[in-house]
């Protein structure tokens, strides 16, 4: 029912999934849309805690049709499908109609890829004849 409405936001929704990586991201959206595609039917539009870890939608925590209609345009489409691939996102929705997209990438992940950054550093300084810092 609202996959339209996704797909015309989804352009902006997938610039803000490539910022989100490193800061929380905010859009407002125009409630006449949604309320259009929604065809006259009073429906809850507001969600909160909609998880895609690597891609997939957490499944522990029940999400409204309108939140699930979201996570479906995201993985179908081929740009979206391929930077959820690797994150873990959390999407939200107040009543404003302000789309939030915040990234929660577990610590250790974040420290890992952190830590393979620094050692990979330090292998280009030992190859190159440098000693390791």
């Amino acid at each position: 029912m609202f996959s339209q409405t996704w797909k015309k936001y989804l352009p902006v929704i997938t610039i803000l999934i490539k910022r989100a990586i490193s800061a929380e991201q905010v859009m407002s959206m125009n409630n006449t849309d949604f309320e259009r595609a929604a065809g006259g039917r009073k429906i809850k539009f507001s969600f909160s805690h909609l998880q895609l870890n690597k891609g997939r939608v957490n499944t522990e925590v029940k999400h409204t049709p309108f939140a699930r209609e979201l996570a479906t345009v995201l993985q179908e489409d081929d740009i979206t499908k391929m930077l959820i691939a690797d994150q873990f996102l959390e999407f939200s929705l107040n009543n404003n109609f302000q789309l939030t997209i915040r990234n929660t990438a577990p610590v250790e992940e974040v420290a890992t890829t952190h830590a393979d950054a620094v050692a990979g550093d330090d292998s280009e300084n030992i190859i190159a004849g440098e000693p390791a810092e």
